[in-house]
């Protein structure tokens, strides 16, 4: 797979960073077409952002012939994006915390605490096939 392939409300991108415009411009095009406000918008893009990178990243291990989805679900009340990578999994109850003094500097570790800060909840998904980020957020309309 050598190029983004979109279908409906879902988008596969290798595992290469230089892709995650794509992304972010598949989702806010799908989130503004539903009349999302523009301030969910930027922080459900942000939390995708972070997440497809965390998946490259430490997920797929840049491996370009791994593959990242990313899928949107959309109703009046609520936006379901979920991320999946094809990776291991970790275990999000030992990442540090970087507001901690000790982390501060850290060059790594900040992705899934800006995630959760940003949408309303995040859940984990790890099987066989990869690790999936569910994340969830109220809506409000312009």
């Amino acid at each position: 797979m050598d190029e983004p392939r979109i279908s409906g409300n879902t988008i596969v991108i290798p595992s290469d960073m230089v892709y995650l415009a794509t992304v972010d411009e598949f989702i806010s095009a799908r989130l503004t077409k539903a009349g999302i406000t523009n301030s969910t918008i930027a922080d459900l893009a942000i939390s995708v952002s972070e997440a497809v990178t965390n998946a490259i990243i430490h997920g797929n291990r840049n491996d370009v012939a791994k593959k990242v989805t990313v899928r949107i679900e959309l109703n009046q009340t609520r936006v379901r994006i979920f991320v999946k990578d094809q990776g291991h999994g970790f275990d999000p109850d030992v990442i540090p915390n970087p507001t901690d003094k000790e982390n501060l500097l850290k060059r790594v570790g900040r992705g899934i605490f800006i995630v959760r800060s940003l949408v309303d909840s995040v859940e984990f998904s790890f099987s066989d096939q990869g690790t999936e980020l569910i994340l969830k957020k109220n809506l409000a309309r312009e």
